[in-house]
């Protein structure tokens, strides 16, 4: 049975070929996201510890920054060699151009002292005084600038100013490298630039000799209370926590990308070993007849499905190497630090072998057990003149109920709120198209055949013939189509969901003609003042907001402040100005504020002058409850909180101000804040959807292997049928069918297969997407269904391409075997 079952490897190769295909792409996958995140992961611990390398202690800040003069104190402590504050943030460097240079910028605080510095130097040195700074090696070749010279450097705190140009340093793949540029500079230009206070850490390196333990109680007692002391294993342990921490949520990403291709692949595995079992049930009577047991057929089965996974399974290791490799590249070259390379180890060859090996033998299981039950005198019969065994009742039953459950699961996601049962209801909907496949997909090809039947005629007629022929078959292979078409139509619909949502809400609240943002950070202080100070500009409203008391204060402008008001109950909102408010009706109704009440805000008195209602629904994690808000003039506002700034300014052009000339005005003052961008509305809307889009893409790209394996299905299924319809088809041919017409059905076959597939998954995937914006609409955020007809059609018609192209080899296949020689194929 060995030699038997090494034959028929051997014999039936090429019919396993492009299940093969699928098996070593599912495994590729799952192999490629292993060496991926182990590489990132060995990059991470490798990384932890970069600027900690001469770091006996630390000392970390709790509620409120360390001061800087707890860095002298610190210092001062017997055993301490050297102490220095540090702290990370945002700032932004103007390029040669005069323009900011691109990208999130890093602001770190350099320690002076040679003890702690743990910067890899590429050029020059590290800065030792104030007005000194060093760049990052990449910004400094790209900008050209040169050592010794000025380099503008500009932060939260205000606009920018020069600086000397030291050193430059390598940080590619550390924790400080955001993709921009890398800004170092002293402990107090560095608290100077970034507007803060103090810092988040000050490093401690011993003496030689000193006592650790003991060195770390007299910091602690230094420093005081609410002050966390940290030797270098706590240092480095929470530095590898912190590193692994994302890479832990983009691991089960990647892993659920890969779950769904495996589980393609299985549909896929399975339905060629039914297709080839059922086809082999001539040589397995023979084999019946002459003494072999039904367990040494379905043994010898099950090796010839373990012998092909296994050798699937080796390629797809290494196509998942190189998998590994393009995935690096493309995160470096949208300038996410990927770090690490590629790292194979034993456990993932292991376990991608096994994989491959046991979905390989688990998805010819069943198959297997089937073909060992037909009696050897019924299996002498022709495979292919046997009528297709229909799907049972109860599975039909079950299908139909789990179906309908998955669709009333999506309907009640919305009006309950529940994120579970968004989930809930596409997996039900995915099983009940599964189990009821054997019914609505036949019926679904028999009502697409119609307008085939009419566009094509005899040849669309034989193909709907075909493709209904065996229900199981054609349910099995569509499907393997509906897991991947069906979650790329749920993010494509979702995403278009919530770009319109983001859209309508900015049409909706901001009505100026430009927007001032933050890069990464608040608006620098003085920026708004600076604005408001140009003749040319007629109203400057920064966005800020603060809570106090268990309300939210917010800065608003006279002119602005109806466009978010859905409702006015009393008053009128025209009239605030100074040392007045406008109360939301809850907050009011809590507390009893009526229209011309003196209310104490921040212990500050003011009137009320309205009060309003603002319908938009409260976003999840607010600290305050609905309606419990109180907006103020931007001249109360700060005055009460002058250290709190937003990250946007709402600008609008004086009265006779053309466009062009107020923007000309903002950029004269903006030119000198790196950290800040000017923007008209369609730009704030194309920044804010970017992000959409970019996720999209990569979900897409990801989801796209599911689909090609899904094809490799299609592919595959039409293959084998043609090996069972050999003389069928040469019958066709001999009686006049032409070599296009025979072309013509099989593409015809394989559009349908896949229309049906895709249509389900298309559906599948708008029911989802319809669920979850439901739930979002109704936990907090102003959006509604959209269904982006562009791009499911592009789904649609990239399916039907891909299908035609998949009918190209089996139809090829079909036509290169003479007529005669076909029609005396057993």
């Amino acid at each position: 049975m060995l030699r038997l079952t090494l034959r028929q490897i051997r014999a039936d190769g090429l019919r396993l070929l492009l299940s093969s295909l699928a098996i070593v792409l599912g495994v590729a996958f799952v192999a490629g996201t292993l060496m991926f995140t182990d590489g990132m992961r060995a990059g991470a611990y490798e990384r932890a510890g970069a600027f900690d390398r001469h770091t006996d202690l630390a000392a970390y800040a709790g509620a409120t920054p360390l001061p800087p003069a707890l860095v002298d104190r610190v210092r001062a402590v017997d055993g301490v060699a050297a102490a220095a504050g540090e702290l990370t943030g945002s700032a932004g460097v103007v390029g040669a151009d005069g323009r900011p240079v691109l990208g999130y910028a890093v602001l770190a605080a350099v320690p002076t002292e040679p003890a702690l510095q743990s910067y890899d130097v590429v050029a020059g040195r590290l800065p030792q005084r104030a007005g000194e700074l060093v760049l990052d090696s990449r910004t400094v070749a790209e900008q050209r600038f040169a050592l010794g010279g000025p380099v503008s450097v500009g932060g939260a705190a205000g606009a920018a100013r020069p600086y000397t140009l030291v050193g430059s340093v390598d940080v590619a793949g550390t924790v400080r490298d955001a993709g921009g540029p890398f800004i170092g500079l002293t402990g107090a230009d560095a608290l100077a630039v970034g507007g803060e206070r103090g810092y988040g850490r000050i490093m401690v390196a011993a003496r030689p000799g000193a006592d650790v333990a003991a060195l770390a109680e007299r910091v602690r007692a230094v420093a005081g209370p609410g002050v966390t002391v940290r030797d270098r294993a706590a240092i480095l342990d929470a530095a590898v926590a912190d590193a692994v921490r994302d890479l832990r949520q983009f691991e089960l990403m990647l892993g659920t990308f890969a779950a769904v291709a495996v589980v393609v692949a299985g549909f896929v595995i399975a339905n060629t070993f039914a297709i080839v079992i059922a086809q082999r049930s001539r040589r397995t009577a023979l084999l019946r007849l002459v003494g072999a047991t039904r367990g040494q057929v379905y043994r010898a089965t099950l090796a010839e499905a373990a012998l092909t996974g296994l050798v699937a399974a080796a390629v797809g290791v290494l196509v998942g190497t190189a998998l590994a490799a393009a995935l690096g590249a493309l995160l470096g070259g949208v300038g996410a630090p990927a770090g690490g390379g590629v790292t194979v180890t034993a456990r993932t060859v292991l376990v991608s072998l096994a994989l491959g090996t046991l979905l390989t033998v688990g998805a010819a299981a069943v198959p297997a057990w089937q073909g060992t039950r037909i009696p050897p005198v019924a299996a002498l019969t022709d495979a292919a003149t046997r009528p297709a065994r229909p799907a049972g009742r109860v599975r039909l039953v079950v299908g139909a109920l789990v179906l309908a459950a998955g669709v009333a699961a999506l309907f009640g996601a919305g009006p309950t709120g529940q994120v579970p049962l968004v989930a809930a209801g596409g997996l039900l909907a995915f099983g009940g198209v599964v189990a009821f496949g054997p019914v609505l997909v036949p019926a679904l090809v028999r009502v697409l055949g119609v307008p085939a039947r009419v566009l094509f005629g005899a040849p669309a007629a034989l193909a709907v013939a075909n493709a209904v022929r065996n229900p199981r078959r054609v349910a099995a292979t569509a499907t393997a189509m509906v897991i991947g078409i069906g979650l790329v139509s749920s993010f494509v619909v979702g995403a278009g969901s919530v770009k319109a949502g983001i859209e309508h809400a900015v049409d909706a609240r901001v009505g100026v003609d430009f927007l001032v943002t933050g890069i990464g950070a608040d608006l620098p202080a003085p920026l708004a003042g600076e604005l408001a100070a140009r003749p040319e500009l007629g109203v400057v409203h920064e966005q800020r907001s603060r809570v106090t008391d268990g309300v939210e204060v917010r800065a608003a402008h006279p002119a602005l402040v109806r466009r978010t008001l859905s409702a006015v109950d009393a008053g009128d909102p025209g009239a605030l100005g100074p040392g007045s408010v406008l109360v939301h009706r809850e907050l009011a109704a809590a507390r009893g504020w009526t229209v011309g009440d003196t209310v104490t805000v921040a212990g500050r008195q003011f009137r009320v002058v309205a009060v309003v209602a603002d319908d938009g629904p409260l976003l999840g994690g607010s600290a305050v409850p609905t309606g419990h808000v109180v907006e103020m003039a931007d001249a109360d506002f700060g005055r009460l909180f002058p250290a709190e700034h937003g990250f946007l300014a709402e600008v609008e052009p004086a009265d006779g101000v053309s466009v062009d000339v107020a923007r000309a005005a903002v950029e004269s003052v903006v030119v000198r804040y790196p950290t800040v961008n000017v923007m008209d509305q369609a730009a704030y809307k194309k920044m804010l959807t970017g992000t959409v889009d970019l996720v999209l893409g990569f979900v897409t790209a990801l989801l796209g292997l599911a689909v090609v394996i899904s094809l490799v299905g299609v592919a595959n299924t039409l293959s084998l049928s043609v090996v069972e319809r050999t003389r069928e088809n040469a019958v066709l041919r001999a009686v006049g069918l032409s070599r296009a017409g025979m072309r013509a059905v099989l593409a015809v076959e394989a559009v349908l297969t896949a229309l049906v597939g895709t249509l389900l998954g298309v559906a599948l995937g708008i029911g989802v997407a319809a669920g979850a914006m439901a739930v979002v609409a109704r936990i907090g955020g102003d959006f509604t269904l959209v269904l982006p007809w562009g791009r499911l059609g592009l789904i649609v018609a990239v399916a039907v391409l891909a299908a035609l192209l998949a009918s190209v080899v089996p139809a090829r296949r079909a036509l290169a075997r003479p007529v005669v020689a076909s029609l005396g194929a057993d």
